[in-house]
């Protein structure tokens, strides 16, 4: 069924991601209820790198139901040439990056990789984790009206993940900037764009990643240490090893999906709960019993990468539209995570929701988060800290959002935490 164009709604549009938040919701609420899947062209801010290209517009995708209907088929909805930008990359650009691959190359990473994070070792990075929350509330506690953001929300897993994979401190501040930059795009200079030459910034900001993790990897071959860099650069699964660029892309991926997702659902996570006293409340009572579930209300409340690109492999029909060879579609997961028809009372947020089908870690399949134990754990142990060491904590002001059409992410929050 065709879809007729709703004039005020352009998803393409910055303007429309500079709107609040409710009035965005409500624009996807009737894209839902419209029949057949919308089409919009490539976004006039979009960015091409060098060697890329624009391309066709895309479709999107916003119903629950069909959002997990692509998940499920991804011999025809395929992550590669790109999962992440609307435009087309430069050829080859993603020949290491996991999550723009189809099998049997992303089975074939993804295999080496999780042999990275066996029981034993998953065990020691949630010890980790809480250790690195206690200190780190610690620190923070008492000390008054401070930018949650800055303080606690990218402290937090930027160490986690730094530390995880076995990088230096002295170059925690540079990983932080390379990851606002990548994530953003140029779209936000406020959040490490460049709105002169973004370009530049990106591939700057992606090669000052590669090589600090190749340099690492290499010195771990000859002086191997108790961290995720040696279990990758051992790796060995039937034959099978990284090389120096797939290990760079994992770097780059787990820097993304690892940091910034986190900093966005755990500063969504204090605004949400400070709206909501009742379910701090709840949860602060029992926060070891709630601390999964409301990992997972904040990541639906949240959804951190707003969407996802698919490119269709063979003709299909997909939400009463037929799709052709070629065409790209976006996987709106953060629509599909409000969508009435998958959740009751889908805009009530609800730490004790169970059960809780959100997407906030992709849909099911091949591609769902790697990291997704640990970002819950990473939001509980957090969470559990500052109810035991500050209760009393809450917003103060309203977040700031970084400017982006796939990062739900959160600049700056002022708070109190007493």
């Amino acid at each position: 069924m065709p879809f007729e164009p709703i004039a005020d709604i352009d998803l393409s549009d910055p303007a429309f991601w500079d709107l609040p938040i409710a009035s965005r919701e409500g624009a996807f609420a009737r894209l839902r209820a419209a029949p057949g899947l919308p089409y919009f062209d490539v976004p006039a801010d979009e960015l091409v790198l060098p060697g890329g290209e624009a391309g066709r517009g895309y479709y999107a995708v916003t119903r629950h139901k069909d959002v997990l209907e692509a998940n499920r088929h991804a011999e025809v909805f395929r992550s590669s040439p790109s999962s992440s930008t609307i435009a087309d990359p430069p050829p080859g650009l993603n020949d290491g990056n996991m999550i723009s691959l189809d099998n049997p190359q992303h089975a074939r990473l993804r295999t080496i990789v999780s042999n990275a994070y066996h029981p034993t070792r998953i065990a020691q990075l949630e010890a980790a984790i809480d250790a690195e929350a206690a200190a780190l509330v610690g620190r923070v506690a008492g000390t008054g009206d401070c930018d949650f953001v800055s303080e606690v929300a990218a402290p937090f897993p930027l160490r986690n993940t730094c530390l995880m994979m076995g990088i230096p401190e002295s170059s925690h501040a540079e990983v932080l900037a390379c990851a606002n930059t990548i994530m953003v795009q140029g779209k936000d200079p406020a959040y490490g764009g460049s709105s002169a030459a973004p370009a530049d910034a990106v591939i700057g900001s992606f090669l000052t990643l590669a090589g600090m993790i190749a340099d690492l990897g290499a010195y771990r071959v000859e002086h191997p240490s108790d961290d995720v860099t040696t279990a990758l650069v051992n790796a060995d699964i039937d034959g099978e090893r990284l090389t120096t660029d797939e290990l760079a892309a994992f770097f780059i991926l787990l820097v993304i999906g690892g940091i910034e997702t986190t900093v966005a659902a755990l500063a969504h996570g204090l605004d949400a709960l400070t709206r909501h006293p009742e379910q701090k409340a709840l949860w602060q009572a029992d926060p070891d019993g709630l601390a999964v579930t409301a990992a997972n209300e904040i990541v639906r409340w949240a959804t951190p990468a707003m969407w996802f690109r698919r490119t269709v492999a063979a003709p299909v029909e997909l939400g009463g539209t037929e799709l052709a060879k070629g065409d790209k579609v976006l996987l709106f997961y953060s629509s599909a995570n409000r969508d009435e028809e998958a959740f009751a009372d889908a805009e009530v947020f609800d730490v004790t929701r169970s059960p809780n089908p959100h997407v906030g870690f992709g849909g099911p399949g091949e591609h769902f988060c790697l990291g997704a134990h640990l970002a819950r754990r990473e939001l509980g142990s957090l969470f559990r800290e500052l109810f035991r060491v500050a209760p009393g904590f809450e917003a103060t002001g309203e977040p700031v959002p970084v400017r982006s059409s796939f990062y739900n992410g959160i600049r700056s929050l002022p708070c109190r935490l007493g």
